[in-house]
């Protein structure tokens, strides 16, 4: 096999969208993906991201056979997915934000036997395997509770341990900690990256998240109308794009005036600050040393800037 998860070459995907009302409709052809090639070694953990409408759905469905391109080649784990998907979906595992593979009635551990008889897995090796992933991901607690009575972040460990079963080398993840709290996202996160560098598996992941990103992958390839506008490590990236954090800090009483070179107050109110800090000007550990001097702080929180900021830098640069 070739030491490479996924290549593609050239790939393209165009829709005919047909418009008009009654007899006179006129066809308009819709380019989803435009000549996108990429190479991801095994074992690599990829974040693949863009707007929406970007083509990042559309790649994804033709990498796991979903969808035919229009030109083009693509090979996954040696494989042309839409040519040979029955054979790929056994070495593949998939787990989107917004669907579920796990049977809304039904308790996971129902789910688990289900997909143990779809996969033909071996008893022992699946009973092994699932008492495994039970410990690791912490599912223990809800395993025989319908999944429709489970909160979404335990929905979602349930999610990404059903995708293991079968021992997948790849797993496709779209979306997988959306409308998650703080914590469960993070979980989640620590779940997926021990994943990727313990067991080798390669991770293909889109979100709108660039705390996904940071904490999953190690490569970024940004895609804008279909073809691909960044190809870069995320270190790269982030000493680039992700200079900036967002704090967000509420005081007991009306704080001291806050001036500090390289932070920009976007939101201020008689108890509460809202700050952009340039990190390549200032630390956070300095900022927030002259936060706790400003007055007793009663919470604080520090974020990313949304993704879409820095994608539309990441536009911008390209541009130029």
């Amino acid at each position: 096999m070739s030491d490479f998860a996924v290549i593609t070459e050239n790939l393209r995907k165009v829709f005919s969208i047909r418009k008009g009302k009654g007899l006179i409709r006129a066809a308009t052809d819709v380019v989803a993906v435009d000549d996108i090639s990429l190479e991801i070694p095994c074992g690599q953990a990829i974040a693949f991201i863009g707007p929406n409408g970007a083509g990042k759905s559309t790649t994804i469905k033709m990498l796991t056979g979903i969808l035919r391109p229009t030109a083009g080649g693509a090979k996954v784990l040696g494989l042309t997915p839409w040519t040979q998907r029955n054979k790929l979906t056994r070495q593949i595992g998939a787990v989107f934000g917004q669907r579920s593979q796990l049977w809304y009635h039904l308790p996971p551990r129902d789910t688990f036997e289900l997909l143990a008889r779809i996969y033909e897995i071996p008893r022992a090796d699946y009973l092994s395997r699932k008492k495994m992933l039970i410990e690791r991901f912490g599912i223990e607690s809800f395993l025989d509770t319908q999944v429709r009575k489970l909160s979404l972040g335990q929905r979602m460990r349930a999610e990404i341990a059903a995708s293991l079963l079968h021992h997948p080398k790849i797993l496709f993840l779209d979306e997988p900690t959306i409308g998650l709290d703080v914590m469960a996202r993070q979980e989640l996160r620590d779940l997926i990256s021990e994943w990727n560098q313990q067991e080798g598996i390669t991770i293909f992941l889109t979100s709108h998240d660039a705390g996904d990103i940071e904490s999953v992958a190690r490569r970024v390839v940004v895609v804008n109308h279909g073809r691909v506008v960044l190809d870069d490590k995320v270190s790269s990236m982030r000493r680039q794009y992700l200079s900036s954090k967002v704090l967000s800090v509420k005081f007991h009483d009306q704080p001291a005036t806050f001036v500090v070179a390289g932070v920009t107050i976007l939101k201020a109110s008689h108890h509460a600050l809202k700050l952009e800090v340039d990190t390549t000007l200032v630390s956070i550990q300095t900022v927030m040393n002259e936060v706790l001097r400003a007055g007793d702080v009663a919470d604080i929180t520090i974020e990313d800037p949304p993704l879409e900021e820095v994608i539309a830098h990441i536009y911008s640069r390209a541009k130029t």
